[in-house]
């Protein structure tokens, strides 16, 4: 690998309107502090939250380049430049860790290909936490990112999750678009199994952060919690079948 050549960091950024300080230690702090160039999703985003730290570079001299859903394939060679140059460079999500529900990967596959050094950064991962505070099993466990937006295909993949989730004894993970997870409670409170154990985690590291973790029929009984605007992240698991596999009728 060329000593010429500069790191690509994978740099953590808070959940909602959490504060750097307070998600990152000290060490990575101090890294991004001195970095001069950055990859975001949104530029203004990420100079909205840099802008909190003492950057060792005014914060109008920062430099960024943009990896979203509008980067074509032959821009991406461009946002390596720098670190070919062997300037650092740090990637940052909308929200927390990047290349987790982010577009991140390609460029890091990239930087892999080239010989670039990647140095991932401790931080907030929105996934871990639902998982580690949902009660549910972490031995096995998916992603899955984002699920449908149709409604029938969304309840075709939430039924298709769950026969999993209670096959292969594993733990299902997923997001929603914030206005859009009162639609996903809907879905997941139709379509589950009364056993299937649900965790609903929103405003993670926030003040306002809460974890509720219940069967599908004691969700079905209690109140609705308002989940309108508020990161979400759910998690689900199914039991295994104790006998031939059969879908109750509602």
């Amino acid at each position: 690998m060329s000593a010429a050549r500069g790191t690509l960091y994978l740099v953590p950024m808070p959940l909602g309107s959490g504060d750097l300080h307070a998600c990152l230690p000290q060490d990575a702090l101090a890294t991004v502090a001195r970095l001069t160039r950055f990859i975001a999703e949104d530029a203004r985003t990420a100079r909205r939250v840099l802008t909190k730290l003492p950057l060792d570079t005014p914060i109008r001299d920062v430099e960024f380049g943009e990896l979203n859903e509008h980067t074509r394939p032959a821009d991406l060679a461009g946002l390596l430049t720098p670190l070919l140059a062997g300037t650092d460079v740090g990637l940052v999500s909308e929200a927390g860790c990047p290349v987790i529900a982010d577009p991140g990967a390609a460029v890091v596959a990239l930087a892999h290909e080239h010989g670039i050094r990647v140095a991932p950064l401790i931080g907030p991962s929105a996934v871990l936490l639902a998982l580690m505070g949902s009660g549910l099993s972490g031995q096995a466990f998916r992603f899955h990112g984002y699920l449908p937006v149709d409604p029938q295909a969304r309840r075709q993949r939430i039924v298709a999750i769950e026969q999993d989730s209670a096959r292969s004894d594993c733990t299902h993970l997923f997001i929603e678009t914030p206005y859009r997870n009162d639609q996903m409670l809907g879905s997941l409170l139709e379509c589950c199994q009364p056993s299937t154990r649900l965790s609903v985690c929103v405003d993670l590291t926030l003040p306002t952060e809460a974890i509720v973790t219940r069967a599908i029929v004691d969700w079905r009984n209690s109140p609705r919690p308002d989940l309108d605007r508020r990161p979400a992240v759910f998690v689900l698991a199914a039991p295994r079948p104790t006998g031939p596999a059969r879908r109750t009728r509602r």
